[in-house]
């Protein structure tokens, strides 16, 4: 059984792998003999992220990235395939909000700021999309590869406030399902690919949104978790284990589904 988990020595990039989710699921996986790759935007944080986990014992490397920029990509994918020689899992895990894709209780839809939307679904779809589209390539030639995407709980139901981030994790998750049929019909069923939808996690992108200055809850976080059965927010680790289950050949059946891991807030109701 520990061997249908086993994910050594597997390649595995992580975009957006300097964020909280990102930083867990990169120390995770190469505690597990898998070789990670970051890619992100923040080389500051991307190299003491690999140095510290260097320092561990692990293989990793940290490639400077705009996940917006193709040719960019396209260089990041050079140099790993030069390193490592084959590319094995992709995390899309790059993504984030911004305050005028919001609207705040005492604003409308007509108060949304159209320039913030945009931005938002680029990062987060667009953002998605081209990482696959470039790093998909050396899985469809060596016929085998995993995509995991990272979608979202507001793309399962509409949540309050969070109208762009919650339209872009939506397509994100339509997009992982209609890449699973792509991939798997025309290249074959050596590729997957899936998407975790987290739940409510206490991110850098969120805190404030989330806690106040003196850490107590805000509002908004007394009525999340009051739709929450288990009444707390999740913890980054708390996602390693259906990660896992989605990276390794445990799950080689397993395509176009999106699996929330919340606590029960998509299936609870008053």
């Amino acid at each position: 059984m520990s061997n249908l988990f086993s994910i050594k020595d597997r390649v595995v990039i992580i975009t957006g792998g300097c964020g909280v989710l990102g930083t867990s699921m990169a120390n995770h996986l190469a505690s597990e003999g898998a070789k990670v790759v970051i890619l992100d935007r923040n080389a500051k944080l991307g190299n003491e992220l690999v140095d510290s986990m260097i320092a561990k014992g692990y293989d990793a490397l940290f490639l400077e990235t705009d996940v917006l920029n193709k040719e960019i990509l396209e260089q990041n994918k050079l140099n790993i395939m030069q390193k490592y020689g084959r590319i094995d899992v992709l995390i899309n895990a790059a993504g984030g909000n911004m305050p005028g894709a919001t609207i705040a209780p005492d604003k409308t839809i007509f108060d949304l700021q159209i320039d913030a939307f945009k931005k938002v679904v680029d990062l987060n779809l667009f953002g998605t999309v081209l990482p696959t589209m470039v790093i998909a390539e050396p899985m469809v030639n060596s016929k085998k590869g995993c995509i995991i995407n990272i979608s979202s709980e507001s793309a399962l139901r509409p949540l309050t406030r969070v109208a762009g981030y919650g339209a872009a994790k939506a397509a994100v998750s339509n997009f992982t399902k209609y890449m699973a049929g792509e991939l798997a019909t025309k290249f074959g069923p050596g590729l997957r690919v899936n998407a975790i939808a987290p739940g409510f996690f206490i991110t850098e992108q969120n805190r404030d949104l989330l806690l106040n200055p003196d850490g107590s809850y805000t509002d908004r976080s007394k009525t999340i978790l009051a739709h929450t059965p288990f009444n707390r927010f999740g913890e980054p680790e708390e996602l390693l284990g259906t990660l896992q289950w989605l990276v390794s050949d445990a799950s080689a059946f397993v395509t176009g589904v999106v699996i929330p891991v919340d606590g029960g807030f998509d299936a609870f109701s008053i």
